[in-house]
């Protein structure tokens, strides 16, 4: 029987440098690989713990799906990570980032955050009270 056995979106960006620096100075991802391997970047993988994210130049990443070439960055969709210890992820965090959800209660009972990243994408982060 097929077992799924992980998911890493690769999220289409403008400038995959800008972003990884984001993702690492601002949000404390770790670069696993990139492509090429310095310089300009066409592609980049970043994680922290078990949450890893792909980011690929645009004009790249429409070259190898015709099907995007119309699209552009940015998306309706969020991407929610869960957390440990979610008050500790968040005072970590620059105060400079763009919060688009401060920390409150959701109705259906976890600790929640959301911000902004510099390419529109937003990010939820949630931790479900012991």
């Amino acid at each position: 029987m097929t077992k799924l056995e992980s998911l890493t979106p690769n999220i289409m960006v403008q400038d995959v440098n800008a972003t990884l620096d984001y993702y690492t100075t601002k949000l404390g991802f770790t670069i696993v690989d990139t492509n090429p391997e310095s310089g300009q970047y066409e592609w980049g993988y970043v994680m922290l713990d078990n949450v890893g994210i792909m980011f690929q130049e645009e004009q790249s990443l429409k070259a190898e799906y015709k099907e995007i070439e119309p699209l552009k960055v940015g998306g309706a969709l969020t991407f929610y990570i869960r957390v440990k210890d979610i008050n500790n992820y968040l005072e970590q965090l620059p105060k400079d980032i763009n919060f688009v959800k401060p920390l409150n209660r959701t109705f259906y009972g976890t600790n929640e955050f959301a911000l902004m990243d510099l390419n529109g994408f937003i990010l939820t982060f949630s931790e479900t009270p012991e």
